[in-house]
C-alpha cells in the first residue's frame, strides 16, 4: 500500500479547507517536518500522548521541546497543543509478557495502537475531523504497521485517519535539517525501557 499516494489524495480533497486535525506527536524533531509539510492543509493541534516514555525527566524535556518548536517555527497557521495523561503503568500492563521482544516487533505494535486509541479518543471528543500521528517519519516505525491500526480505529470510531509515510519525499531527511536549524534535542531511543535498554546494548557491544 502506497500511503503517501493516499495522503496525497487527501490533501488534495481538503485543500483549501483548512479541517481540524489532531497529530500525535511522540518529540520534537518527529513534528518539525511534519508541521512543515501539513500547516497549510489543516488547523494542527498537535497531541503528546506517549506513556511509553518511561523516564519522566525524559518524559518532560520531550514536551519542553515540542512547544519550544511550535512557538518558534515560522507556520502560516497557528499550532495548538494538548498534552494527554502520563501513564506509564497503562504501558506497562500493555507490554507484560513481551518484555524480551526486539524493538519493532508486537509490542510496539500495541504500544502504537494504544496511542492512536487515544488520539482517536480525543479527537472525537473534541470534533476534529482527522486524527494521525507523527510516528511514520522514523525509518525505525513500521508504516504499515500504523496505518493498518488507524484505518481500524478510524472504521470503529467513526473519524477520519489521515494515512501517511512521512519517510518518503525525503521527510526523515527534513526532519534533521529542523533539527538541527532549531537546535532540538534528538534522543537516540524510543522512550520505553526497552528500547532504551537495546540502545545500551548496541553501544555497549560498540565499545567491546
Amino acid at each position: 500500500m502506497n500511503y503517501q499516494n493516499r495522503l496525497d489524495n487527501i490533501l488534495i480533497k481538503e485543500e483549501g479547507k483548512l479541517p481540524k486535525l489532531l497529530l500525535h506527536a511522540c518529540c520534537a524533531p518527529c513534528s518539525s517536518y511534519v508541521l512543515e509539510y501539513l500547516n497549510n492543509y489543516f488547523s494542527i493541534t498537535i497531541f503528546y500522548y506517549n506513556p511509553n516514555i518511561s523516564d519522566l525527566t525524559e518524559y518532560k524535556k520531550r514536551i519542553i521541546e515540542e512547544k519550544r518548536l511550535i512557538e518558534e517555527m515560522d507556520l502560516t497557521n497557528k499550532v495548538s497543543f494538548i498534552e494527554g495523561n502520563y501513564e506509564p503503568l497503562v504501558f506497562n500492563k500493555m507490554a507484560l509478557g513481551l518484555e524480551e521482544l526486539k524493538e519493532g516487533g508486537k509490542r510496539c505494535y500495541l504500544c502504537y495502537k494504544l496511542r492512536l486509541e487515544e488520539t482517536a479518543r480525543v479527537a472525537k471528543e473534541n470534533n476534529f475531523d482527522y486524527f494521525g500521528t507523527t510516528l511514520s517519519i522514523s525509518p525505525h516505525k513500521n508504516s504499515e504497521y500504523l496505518n493498518s491500526i488507524g484505518e481500524e480505529i478510524a472504521n470503529k470510531e467513526h473519524i477520519n485517519y489521515l494515512f501517511s509515510d512521512f519517510k518518503k519525499k525525503n521527510g526523515y531527511k527534513r526532519s534533521i535539517e529542523l533539527s538541527e536549524k532549531y537546535h532540538l534535542y534528538r534522543q537516540d531511543y524510543c522512550g520505553c525501557v526497552y528500547s532504551r535498554l537495546e540502545r545500551d546494548r548496541r553501544n555497549n557491544n560498540k565499545i567491546s
